[in-house]
C-alpha cells in the first residue's frame, strides 16, 4: 500500500497513480464538495518490505 492505493508491484500503484490523475478509474465521493485531492509524487522505486513475524 502506497498512499492511497493497493497494489502487488511498482507498476500496479504507477497505474492506480496515473488513473487517479486522469479521473479514469475511480468514482467521485459523493457529498465532498472540493477537488480531488492529488496524489503524492511516487518515489524512484517502490519495494516490498518483506515479511516479518
Amino acid at each position: 500500500m502506497w498512499w492511497n492505493f493497493v497494489g502487488r508491484t511498482h507498476d500496479e500503484i504507477a497505474q492506480a497513480r496515473e488513473d487517479w490523475t486522469s479521473g479514469s478509474r475511480f468514482g467521485d465521493v459523493r457529498g465532498y464538495d472540493g477537488a480531488p485531492l492529488a496524489a503524492p509524487t511516487l518515489p524512484p522505486r517502490l519495494e516490498p518490505r518483506g515479511r516479518e513475524r
